[in-house]
């Protein structure tokens, strides 16, 4: 493992959690006075998922590589319907409370972090020719590197949340719709 090889794992994190990061902005909005153990939750969430799915992918290639390939066909129809379903239904509760202090719940946040790293899965094509050893080290660089930029992603939310309360939960589900749709037509063209 040479200085390129941690520098190309540090991009891959970067560009993995954009889509955990814009859904991390959305959780802050939605509950702007979260305390510091959820912020550290969520973004611990969000970088498991975004380093187990590589490994998952890694794995999928050394062993089903055929199986795989016609999964990988289904990733941005699953990443939109995940994102979708919690996004609207954001924007529905935002009709029913004028509080914008909302906790999302624990199952709705495995399901953030499922759907925001389900294309991480395609990652394990581009390390399939690493060691075992180099790919668990490209996986916790990724997760470390998810795990910052989620935790900023919810502080900012917070801070937006704070400061548009009426309407943070709306918001937050458009945004949700918004990264699905993103992650289902990068998925498919």
């Amino acid at each position: 493992m040479d200085f390129l090889f941690f520098l190309n794992s540090f991009l891959l994190g970067i560009a993995l959690a954009m889509d955990a990061f814009s859904v991390s902005i959305a959780n802050g909005i939605n509950e702007p006075k979260m305390k510091k153990s959820k912020i550290t939750l969520i973004s611990g969430t969000f970088a498991f998922f975004q380093a187990i799915m590589p490994l998952i992918g890694w794995l999928c290639i050394k062993f089903l590589l055929e199986k795989f390939e016609i999964f990988s066909k289904f990733i941005p129809y699953i990443a939109l319907g995940l994102l979708l379903f919690l996004g609207i239904k954001m924007i529905i509760d935002s009709r029913k409370c004028e509080c914008a202090d909302i906790a999302f719940g624990f199952s709705g946040l495995i399901l953030q972090g499922i759907a925001t790293s389900i294309d991480a899965l395609s990652v394990g094509f581009n390390i399939a020719q690493m060691s075992y050893i180099e790919a668990i080290v490209c996986a916790s660089i990724i997760a470390l590197v998810t795990f910052i930029i989620c935790y900023i992603g919810v502080l900012i939310g917070k801070k937006v949340g704070c400061i548009f309360s009426s309407k943070a939960q709306f918001l937050g589900g458009v945004i949700l719709i918004i990264v699905g749709i993103e992650i289902f037509l990068t998925g498919i063209l």
